[in-house]
């Protein structure tokens, strides 16, 4: 079975049954409540073990500490803080999310698997980001959206502390995306650090992730509108 592999590769111990069961009922969850509110495009049981669950602890393979505190906007259902928070239950994991019902759904989660040191909360990226209390905060940000990688990093670079992570998934070919994320990490006091291909069971996809180091504080001004990154995206040739 592909989950029980790629949970051994990413270090995780098959003989822990609450943990599986956890899994299991997350699962249940995400099936029935996304035949009323379409949560996920993934239907089958198995893919949604693989390509959902599987796929969000593949970040284990590049960051794994003791304790953290974990970012992941534009949650979703849940993905990736969700399932790293089951089986890193002493991380601090914020999802933050602009749908309400997606929200709605994670909470639902939460109280059912009884799990502490998570908050699902509603917002936009943008504007929590200029608030003290999430500013420079985290010790890992990821974004598992579908958006450029210097949007995805322009989101993700304010939340970050000095000396902390980004992550961010990426599938396909994302050469040119790359380029342009670089120049606009630049800008946000953020390096590039690794491309990391993802090689776990049932996920032979050319997944990739993406790691960036935040090296100094980001620039106030940062995050602009959602409307201004898409007009004067950075890192693009041309524009300063």
């Amino acid at each position: 079975m592909n989950f029980i592999e790629g949970l051994q590769q990413v270090g995780l111990t098959i003989d822990n049954v609450q943990l599986l069961e956890q899994f299991q009922r997350y699962r249940q969850e995400l099936l029935t409540w996304n035949a009323r509110f379409n949560l996920t495009a993934i239907t089958d049981p198995e893919e949604v073990l693989t390509k959902h669950f599987l796929d969000s602890l593949s970040l284990l393979t590049v960051y794994d500490r003791p304790s953290a505190r974990l970012l992941d906007i534009g949650a979703g259902a849940g993905f990736p803080g969700l399932p790293l928070k089951i089986v890193r239950p002493q991380w601090q994991v914020l999802l933050l999310e602009a749908t309400g019902k997606k929200v709605t759904f994670m909470q639902h989660v939460i109280d059912m698997l009884e799990l502490k040191g998570v908050s699902a909360e509603h917002g936009r990226a943008e504007e929590r980001a200029h608030t003290a209390e999430y500013r420079n905060a985290f010790d890992v940000v990821t974004a598992r959206a579908v958006a450029s990688m210097p949007i995805l990093l322009e989101y993700a670079a304010p939340f970050c502390r000095v000396g902390g992570r980004i992550i961010l998934p990426k599938k396909g070919d994302f050469a040119e995306e790359l380029a342009q994320g670089k120049r606009a990490a630049s800008q946000m006091g953020v390096a590039f650090k690794a491309d990391v291909r993802v090689e776990l069971p049932g996920l032979a996809d050319d997944r990739h992730l993406l790691v960036w180091e935040q090296r100094t504080l980001c620039p106030a001004q940062f995050p602009r509108s959602g409307s201004v990154m898409a007009k004067k995206p950075l890192g693009a040739i041309g524009f300063k």
